[in-house]
């Protein structure tokens, strides 16, 4: 028995840790729950970690209960995604087409919500693409935002 709790605290860990860099900006409750926290749906704010300047917005839905409180429910592959210039653009890091720029694991083990960001550079425009993986099935549902490079003038 000490050993499965071990396991779910580990796995409860990991879930918590793997948004340490996304700050939440607000939620509203959909469900009320009698056992633990109610469902939601979660705005929360992400910066560029390779592109100061640009953020994103990310809302999501967010499971309650029992389950949710423990970290052992599995969450929707629904998110909406809207990313801006929010200052001077300036290049902090080798950028790679299609990296990973935020990762949130959405069950205990085999699903996560991934963006990623890639470069029109025809048009010299940021994509960020939100999805769903999981190993075995992934979701067809994702969202999508873009950021046109704009001169910024600090006024």
């Amino acid at each position: 028995m000490k050993a499965i709790i071990g396991i779910l605290t580990v796995f409860c860990c990991v879930t918590i840790v793997s948004t340490g860099y996304a700050e939440e900006v607000g939620s509203v409750d959909t469900e009320f729950k009698w056992l633990g926290p109610d469902h939601k749906i979660v705005v929360e704010a992400f910066d560029d970690p390779k592109i100061e300047g640009i953020t994103c917005y990310l809302s999501r839905s967010k499971k309650g209960g029992f389950k949710g409180m423990v970290g052992l429910a599995e969450e929707t592959s629904d998110a909406s995604l809207a990313c801006r210039q929010v200052g001077p653009i300036r290049l902090v890091g080798e950028m790679k087409e299609g990296e990973k720029v935020f990762s949130e694991s959405r069950s205990l083990i085999f699903k996560s919500l991934q963006v990623v960001r890639f470069f029109d550079k025809k048009r010299q425009t940021y994509i960020y693409l939100a999805y769903s993986d999981r190993v075995i099935e992934g979701s067809p549902q994702n969202a999508v935002s873009t950021v046109p490079i704009q001169s910024w003038s600090s006024r």
